[in-house]
């Protein structure tokens, strides 16, 4: 039975910033595949060239050299305006800064991706509340960020994130701004949504307790994959309100 294609590839991915003495090789050759439904955890030290490959990911930057691939399609040879449109209906972004408009409410918050795609409002409202549905929040949709403690806002930003249904889910440290018990409740939601929903969710943490969610940890070390390998520590992670 012949193995289904990867969702996303990266081949021989290198990222150079600057020039002459100036230069710095961010990325070194970076190579590693993610299927359709996997959840990966990206760890290693600042300056490892984690948050370079989510932004190469997210189609926000492109490689000095390398090739990837999303769905087959060769990204890294798009427009801008094609990357863009890729990102608009494939991916959904969850970053540690929760990002939210202040002084609009959950649902105004969580309906922005929508309106941007200029889908009518009655459409946009519906669909945020299913996404509201699935974080936990439909009591909330009314409330302002202020209104909100720091485990409820990043739910708002998730779904905002999943509100246009995409494939993948790139969540840059997402936990990075909470405590350990709403870090915990944060996981649990992305690993929900992974298994129930089969979202993709590829997630740049320096925590083990919350890579300890991912089927399969990436680790990079100076700007190449240092190890790739599946996540055992799956089956041992916390249970949601676990002390």
């Amino acid at each position: 039975m012949t193995a289904a294609a990867p969702l996303i590839e990266l081949k021989n991915i290198t990222k150079t910033f600057g020039q002459g003495q100036a230069a710095f090789q961010a990325l070194r050759g970076i190579s590693f595949s993610v299927q359709a439904g996997d959840f990966v955890a990206v760890m290693g030290p600042s300056g490892s060239g984690k948050s370079t490959v989510m932004n190469m990911l997210g189609c926000l930057d492109t490689p000095t050299t390398g090739e990837y691939w999303f769905r087959g399609q060769r990204v890294d040879q798009l427009t801008r305006n094609q990357r863009a449109l890729l990102r608009r209906h494939e991916l959904g972004f969850v970053f540690q800064g929760f990002n939210l408009l202040a002084r609009t409410s959950a649902l105004e918050n969580v309906e922005l991706p929508l309106l941007y795609r200029g889908e009518p409002a009655a459409q946009r409202h519906e669909a945020a509340m299913v996404a509201l549905d699935a974080v936990g929040l439909t009591r909330w949709a009314d409330h302002t960020p202020a209104e909100l403690s720091g485990g409820q806002q990043q739910r708002v930003a998730i779904a905002r994130a999943i509100v246009t249904r995409p494939s993948v889910l790139l969540a840059d440290e997402p936990t990075g701004n909470l405590d350990t018990h709403n870090s915990r409740e944060i996981m649990e939601l992305l690993a929900r949504l992974n298994r129930e929903q089969g979202i993709t969710v590829l997630m740049v943490t320096h925590e083990p307790d919350m890579a300890a969610y991912a089927k399969r940890v990436i680790r990079f070390v100076d700007g190449q994959v240092a190890s790739d390998a599946p996540n055992h520590a799956t089956e041992a992670a916390p249970a949601e309100g676990a002390a």
